[in-house]
């Protein structure tokens, strides 16, 4: 497993050294700074490396973990680093930092309300989730009933249902949660997962909401009932005879191709796979991406056959549905991708998190990144 654990992080790690349940990595960081090495030391990490979530190199505030774009006005977007959330209201020339009750935890996911967008959710790594209900001033825990006992869950994704915002769906390593009350309540929803609970991705059908996808550490699962229960749909994905196992592939991100729903891609780590038929069979595609991890998919709204991709080798892009790729990585600095959004108004504007190298962005469908650094901040 260790073997596995150093394949999956070969592009963004220098070593992995194994005492009993603990796993140190220290990070490698980028060519420019070819000495900066952080140990860390990670309880049970093997789960979180294997899916992507702990990847973070690099200075702290260098290290973009998520990335949320405000649906109604694009020059809003928020993110979150290994050291805070931020806030532009100027497409990234100027910067917000939040604190307050955000500064005793650490964010690793963002999600906006698409109806009302001042309302802002952020997941955590171990203290749950968070509601800011007036764009980033304040923060309020929103937790009730989100663990299982004493565990208090890391959310890795937060999801709002398309047609009611009251209803969300977070992804945690302790199964699926939902919430029917904007997230002051959540519940399992877990019938079905019999083998597995860190639940890492979702991604929601815009058709019909009722069908969902569930991204997980032993592959994909899927709901046609809003999520009362789940069937485990990894046909050509992970092998006949590790199927049942929990750590059998892990399932980083989620996306379902908006004008035609049947279409279904999972980036894992061991690449991208698809799905014609709503996720009852799977083929790896790109052959060019090779072995690497896949973070994060996001598909072009007005033509989703253009794919990009957030790789542990830069910036992958797609013209044809998968099939042929090319590299859109001038003028990064870091070929670690951590995370990726489209502006879905414009989307030849996408922007890029990476491990240890900032936050970029491009306007012409990745053929050229500029580097966006958090200068100027007001605390």
């Amino acid at each position: 497993m260790l073997n596995r654990i150093n394949q999956v992080l070969e592009h963004s790690f220098h070593t992995v050294m194994h005492s009993g349940q603990h796993y140190k990595i220290a990070c490698e960081h980028t060519a420019s700074k070819p000495k900066r090495v952080r140990p860390w030391t990670l309880n049970l990490g093997l789960v979180f490396l294997l899916c992507g979530i702990v990847m973070g190199c690099g200075e702290r505030s260098n290290t973009v973990v998520s990335i949320a774009l405000n649906p109604t006005k694009s020059n809003i977007l928020y993110i979150a680093t290994d050291e805070a959330v931020y806030k532009t209201r100027d497409s990234g020339q100027s910067w917000e930092r939040f604190e307050g009750e955000l500064k005793r935890t650490r964010v690793i996911s963002l999600a906006i309300d698409p109806q009302l967008p001042a309302n802002v959710f952020a997941g955590t790594n171990g203290d749950g989730a968070y509601k800011s209900p007036d764009g980033g001033r304040s923060w309020h825990q929103f937790n009730q009933g989100l663990q299982r006992g004493t565990i208090s869950s890391i959310v890795n994704q937060i999801v709002f249902h398309p047609g009611d915002s009251q209803t969300l769906y977070a992804a945690t390593t302790v199964g699926i949660f939902q919430s029917s009350d904007g997230g002051k309540t959540w519940e399992p929803r877990l019938s079905g997962m019999t083998e597995i609970n860190f639940v890492v991705s979702l991604a929601i059908d815009p058709h019909r909401p009722e069908i969902m996808y569930a991204g997980t550490t032993g592959g994909v699962y899927r709901t046609k009932n809003s999520a009362e229960n789940w069937v485990k749909v990894t046909e050509g994905m992970v092998a006949a005879d590790a199927k049942m196992a929990s750590m059998a592939m892990g399932v980083n991100s989620l996306a379902i191709d908006p004008k035609n729903p049947l279409i279904v891609y999972a980036g894992t780590t061991q690449g991208l796979f698809k799905s014609t038929n709503q996720g009852n069979n799977w083929t790896k595609v790109g052959d060019a991406l090779g072995a690497g991890y896949v973070s994060e998919i996001q598909l072009d709204p007005s033509n989703p056959d253009t794919i990009y991709l957030a790789t542990s080798q830069g910036v992958k892009k797609s013209l044809d549905g998968g099939e042929t790729w090319s590299l859109k990585s001038s003028g990064l600095e870091a070929t670690s991708i951590r995370s990726v959004k489209i502006d879905q108004k414009n989307p030849k504007t996408l922007y890029i998190g990476t491990n240890g190298g900032g936050l970029y962005r491009t306007e012409d469908g990745g053929e050229t990144w500029t580097h966006l650094p958090l200068t100027a901040v007001r605390k």
